[in-house]
C-alpha cells in the first residue's frame, strides 16, 4: 500500500517562490510507486486549494499553482479545514509535507494545526519552529545554552519609531560598523542590508521593518561561512561540512536564487578538530530548540579557528542543489533518499507521540 502524503506549499510569505521551487523538486525526486501525492497551494492570498493526487510528476511550477487568482479569504478557513478534517478521518492518516519557508508556515503556526488535529508531519514541532524562525529568541536560547555566537542587539519597530537617534547610538556603542540589520521572522535573506555608516543603517532599519515588526542588528565578522546539516529526532546526525563563498559582499537573496553568482564547497577544507567543534555545537543547538527531523546549521569560521553558530534553519532549502540536500549526497544519502528518511522520521515521531497520557 502506498504511503500517502500531502504536501503544502506557497505561502503567504515573502519566501512563497522559494517554496514553490521546493515543492517542484520534491514532487519530482518523490517516488510514486512508494508515494500518493495529493498538492495542497496556498497562494499568497493565504487561500488553500487542494488539488486531486498526482499520478506522476510535473514538470513546470505553473502547474503547482492550483486557483492562483482567486482571493476568497473567507474560504481560506474552510478549505483548510476540510482538508485535514478529511485526513483526519481517513483510515490511513497521511503524513503532511510542510515545504513553507518564513512566516506562517515554517514559524509553528501550520504545525500547531497539525498537532491539534494529531496529523504526523514532516519537520519541527510548534516549539522548534517558533525559536527557530524568531531570530532574537534563538540566540537568546542559544546563549543560555552557552554556544558561542556573534554581538547582537534588538528592535521593535514601536520603539525605533519614537526615537530613531536612540536606536542608531546603540547599534554604533554595542556592535559598531559593519553590521547586518535583519527581520526577526525571516528567512532566505530576505529584507537582509549590510551597514558600513549611519545612512546606510537608516536605510536598513526601513527595509527590514517591512517584513517584520521586530529586527535584529548583529556584528559584522571577518569570517567564512559553513553550514552542517542535522537529520533525526531524539539521536540527530551531521552531515558532512559545506562552505559558502558569495561572489558578492555577503549571500543575500539574489545570490541564493537569482544569479547563483555563489560557490558552494563541499566538504569544506576544515581540519578534523573544526568539524567535531561545528558537530557538536550543530547538535547541541538542535536538542536546545527541541528539534526534529530536520535542520541547517549555520556557523561562521573566524581566521584563529574560532567558530560562533550564526542560526538554524528549521526549514533550508530544499531544491536539489540547496545547500542542505547537498550536504546529505556528499555524506552518502542522495536526494530521494533524503525525503525518504523524512517521511520516516515523522511517523517515528509521530509515533512516539501516541504514547503520551492525557487523562489523570
Amino acid at each position: 500500500m502506498k504511503t500517502k502524503i500531502n504536501l503544502l506549499y506557497g505561502g503567504k510569505s515573502a519566501e512563497h517562490e522559494v517554496s514553490m521551487r521546493t515543492a517542484l523538486a520534491v514532487i519530482q525526486a518523490l517516488d510514486f510507486q512508494k508515494y500518493e501525492v495529493n498538492p495542497i497551494y496556498i497562494t499568497k492570498a493565504g487561500q488553500w486549494v487542494q488539488r486531486e493526487a498526482l499520478e506522476s510528476p510535473v514538470k513546470h511550477l505553473s502547474e503547482l499553482q492550483i486557483g492562483a487568482n482567486t482571493s476568497d479569504d473567507t474560504a481560506l478557513q474552510v478549505s483548510a479545514n476540510e482538508i485535514f478534517v478529511k485526513t483526519k478521518e481517513s483510515e490511513e492518516k497521511a503524513v503532511i509535507f510542510p515545504l513553507l519557508h518564513g512566516p506562517n508556515g515554517e514559524d509553528g503556526t501550520v504545525q500547531g494545526l497539525l498537532e491539534v488535529l494529531n496529523l504526523p508531519y514532516v519537520g519541527n514541532g510548534v516549539l522548534a519552529s517558533a525559536a527557530g524562525m524568531d531570530k532574537v529568541v534563538m540566540k537568546q536560547l542559544f546563549a543560555q545554552a552557552g554556544l558561542n555566537q556573534v554581538a547582537y542587539v534588538s528592535f521593535i519597530r514601536n520603539d525605533w519609531e519614537e526615537n530613531h537617534e536612540q536606536a542608531y547610538r546603540k547599534v554604533e556603542e554595542e556592535i559598531g560598523y559593519p553590521c547586518f540589520v535583519k527581520p526577526a521572522n525571516l528567512g532566505s535573506s530576505v529584507g537582509i542590508s549590510k551597514c558600513n555608516n549611519r545612512e546606510q543603517l537608516n536605510q536598513a532599519f526601513v527595509e527590514a521593518f517591512q517584513f517584520d515588526r521586530k529586527i535584529i542588528v548583529e556584528q559584522g565578522v571577518v569570517a567564512r561561512e559553513i553550514e552542517i546539516g542535522v537529520l533525526g529526532n531524539d539521536r540527530p546526525e551531521c552531515s558532512v561540512v559545506g562552505e559558502i563563498v558569495p561572489k558578492t559582499d555577503f549571500y543575500d537573496y539574489k545570490a541564493k536564487y537569482e544569479d547563483g553568482d555563489t560557490a558552494l564547497i563541499i566538504p569544506a577544507d576544515i581540519p578534523e578538530e573544526t568539524y567535531e567543534t561545528v558537530k557538536n555545537m550543530a547538535t547541541k543547538a538542535f536538542k536546545v530548540l527541541d528539534c526534529s527531523g530536520l535542520v541547517r546549521a549555520d556557523f561562521f569560521l573566524t581566521s584563529t579557528g574560532e567558530v560562533l553558530i550564526n542560526e538554524v534553519n528549521t526549514m533550508p532549502g530544499f531544491t536539489p542543489v540547496s545547500m542542505f540536500p547537498l550536504l546529505w549526497k556528499h555524506t552518502g544519502i542522495d536526494y530521494p533518499a533524503l525525503i525518504d528518511r523524512l517521511v520516516q522520521l515523522a511517523l517515528e515521531r509521530y509515533n512516539e507521540k501516541q504514547k503520551i497520557r492525557y487523562t489523570v
